[in-house]
Parts: C-alpha cells; sequence; structure tokens
C-alpha cells in the first residue's frame, strides 16, 4: 500500500512536470514564423525601423495628416503592402511598380505599366513628402480627399491593379479575401492591429501610414536654411548663383500692363511655397492641358501636383518626365513653360498668378536667370531617401 502511494505521487509529479513545460513551451511558441519565413532580417517585429519618430526641421510646419498619426507597426505593414504584387489581379504588380525609390518615388516611364497591358491615365507623381503640405486632396485631379482614400483607387483601377469589379473582374473585396489567407497578412495585421483580419480601413490606414513616412530634408537647401533666419535670407552655403535662383524662386514678379515682367522675381513661391515647396491649395492648372499620350480632350482639372523636393536626383538627373502629361523630360525645359504662357481658349481654370491682367504671363527669363532657378532647385534634392532600408522593398 505505501509502495503504491509513493508510485502513485511520483506519476502526479511527472505529469505535473510535464503539464508545465507544455505550458511553457507554448509561451515560447513564436507567433510571426510566417513573416521571417518570408522576409527574413528584412522585416523584424521584435526590431522595428524608425517611422513614427524621425526627425523633421523646426521650419517645416505644414502637415495635412488630419493629426492621424504614423506608427511604426502600422507604417511596417504599409511597406509590405506597398511592394507587395499580391494586391494586383495577376500578381504583377505593386505600388512601388509606378512609385520607385531610386526615382523619389516617381517612374521615369511616361505612363506607368499596370496589369495585362493597362497603362496609367497620367504620369506618376512623386510621393515624396507628401503629408509636409496644406494641400490635403491628392491625385493630379484632387479626387482622394484625403491620402487615406487615395492608397486603395490604384487598387481598384481597370488599368492599373486591376480589383476593379468591372468587365469580369474581382472587385476589393475579392482582394481583401485573399489577403485574408496569406499567413504573413494574418501575422503582420495581427500584430499592428491586435487581430488578424484585413479591412479596407486597415489598408488605407496601414498603406498611409507608411507614405507619410517618406520624407527628405536632408538637401543642400537644408542645410543652409538651419542656419538661416528665414528662406529669403542668403545660405552661407550656396553659391551665388544657387542664391540667386532662390530670389528668383521667391520673389513675386513687377508686370506691366501687358503681362510682361518688367522686374522683380519669377514668382514660382506664390504657389510652390517654401520651405516645404509644396502646391497652394488654392492653385488652379498651370496651363499645361495637355491629357498623356494626347488621348482624350483637354485636360484642365489639374490643380495638384507634388512638392518641387527630390524633383532631380542626387546627380541632376530628373526623376521622371514633369507634369501630368510628362510633357517635359527635364528641368530646364519645365521651368521653360512658365516663361510664355498662353491663355488657351476654352481654358477656364488657368490659374490667375499666370494671367496678370487677363494676359498670359511673359516672364523674359535670360539664359543668366534660368541657369540660376535649376541651379536652386537642384539644392532641393537630398540623398537618404533614395537609399534608406525602411522606405525599400523587403520582398
Amino acid at each position: 500500500m505505501k509502495n503504491t502511494i509513493v508510485l502513485a505521487s511520483i506519476i502526479g509529479l511527472l505529469i505535473a512536470c510535464y503539464a508545465c513545460t507544455e505550458q511553457t513551451a507554448s509561451v515560447n511558441v513564436d507567433p510571426y514564423t510566417a513573416v521571417k519565413a518570408k522576409f527574413g532580417t528584412r522585416i523584424d517585429l521584435n526590431n522595428l525601423l524608425n517611422y513614427a519618430n524621425q526627425p523633421v526641421p523646426s521650419y517645416i510646419t505644414k502637415n495635412n495628416s488630419r493629426n492621424t498619426s504614423i506608427t511604426d507597426a502600422k507604417a511596417t505593414l504599409g511597406r509590405v503592402l506597398f511592394y507587395d504584387k499580391s494586391l494586383s489581379i495577376d500578381n504583377s504588380i505593386a505600388c512601388g511598380s509606378c512609385h520607385k525609390q531610386e526615382f523619389a518615388f516617381s517612374d521615369t516611364a511616361l505612363a506607368s505599366r499596370g496589369v495585362q497591358g493597362g497603362l496609367t491615365s497620367r504620369h506618376s507623381m512623386r510621393i515624396i513628402n507628401a503629408r509636409f503640405a496644406d494641400e490635403a486632396k491628392f491625385f493630379w485631379d484632387e479626387r482622394a480627399a484625403n491620402l487615406e482614400a487615395q492608397t486603395t483607387k490604384p487598387i481598384q483601377d481597370h488599368a492599373e491593379m486591376g480589383f476593379s469589379g468591372q468587365n469580369g473582374r474581382p472587385d476589393l473585396n475579392s482582394l481583401i479575401n485573399k489577403l485574408n489567407g496569406i499567413d504573413y497578412y494574418k501575422e503582420l495585421f495581427q500584430f499592428a492591429y491586435g487581430t488578424p483580419t484585413v479591412t479596407e480601413q486597415r489598408l488605407q490606414e496601414s498603406l498611409a501610414s507608411f507614405i507619410r513616412s517618406i520624407q527628405s530634408f536632408d538637401s543642400k537647401f537644408d542645410i543652409g536654411r538651419a542656419t538661416a533666419p528665414n528662406d529669403g535670407a542668403p545660405f552661407q552655403n550656396f553659391t551665388p548663383q544657387e542664391n540667386m535662383g532662390k530670389q528668383l524662386f521667391l520673389q513675386a514678379p513687377v508686370f506691366d500692363a501687358t503681362g510682361s515682367r518688367v522686374g522683380g522675381g519669377f514668382g514660382c513661391q506664390g504657389c510652390h511655397r517654401a520651405p516645404e515647396f509644396d502646391i497652394d491649395p488654392n492653385s488652379r492648372n498651370n496651363g499645361v492641358t495637355r491629357p498623356l499620350n494626347n488621348v482624350g480632350g483637354p485636360d484642365l482639372l489639374i490643380t495638384r501636383s507634388p512638392t518641387l523636393r527630390d524633383a532631380v536626383n542626387t546627380t541632376g538627373g530628373s526623376n521622371g518626365p514633369f507634369m501630368h502629361s510628362g510633357a517635359f523630360v527635364t528641368l530646364p525645359t519645365a521651368i521653360g513653360h512658365y516663361n510664355i504662357v498662353d491663355v488657351l481658349a476654352g481654358n477656364t481654370n488657368l490659374d490667375p498668378r499666370l494671367r496678370p491682367g487677363g494676359n498670359g504671363q511673359r516672364l523674359n527669363m535670360t539664359p543668366t536667370e534660368l541657369s540660376a532657378l535649376v541651379a536652386f532647385i537642384r539644392t532641393l534634392s537630398g540623398r537618404n531617401v533614395y537609399t534608406d532600408v525602411k522606405w525599400s522593398n523587403p520582398f
């Protein structure tokens, strides 16, 4: 009897130890095995990259994020979504296919290629510094009321990523079901939101969090502005030509009765406002009304443009053609458009700042002035945005 009691005690102890071991093992199970298997060290959920607390210069004050904060977790998820070709109907196109890091998140192609031979209807806009602006609407024609609304429209575009629900194609709900079945998204959404469920709102929030994090404030302009009392003061690190270009950019022109410039600068600041170099929300079209590839009628609704920051890369070459139609390949030709602005019949949306006294402006740029303005705009390009791993493709 005594031996039976001892044996029972030993068995009970062994069972308790086994249960304890099982419980400890279950606690130590890694919940993010699919993320590790897919991304390796490129996505480390235990050591997130810094999206939420990047330094922003004190002179940068415009912010269109509507008090929506960036979080490291959502931006990490947004980074994966941004580069994942699974977000297109045939797994061939991602957001990052048309907005490429090496071109300041634009494209050197006139029209970016979508699914099954489709093409974008306008040139892919640079999305760098997208939140540092008063303008809260997105797309060239401002059809999205905010960045969140913008993020899923290319996914639903028939020609771009294809989840349009038109002509037999699947709709956005089909994409959501698709993503809900991918193991690494179950883990990433669980990590960012506390549950693994994919929803349209969560797609928009996380993509917007990533895009808002893309910033560029390490340019020659920023180095000079950090020690200057204001935008207009001469920058100590600028050449005389660059300071001249800055003054031409900032200073308003003086026009005669016919709209011909007789003094002052070029007035670029009126629409592209330093130091963010965003577009004034009250801007209207700039006289470039030709649609991309001349397909369709005049494109009169264009009122939004990207920041002028990183219009060119670190070598001075353009980060893709300029304007919604890609009408100009080089920076000098894009600037040259404003030298003579014609008031075209039917263009009822031309910005009044480009038609002084009702006449199309004539800036009478000299070659020296044009070169100076080009030199200044080149100072707005940084370096980090092209190489920082936190904005790179994790696949």
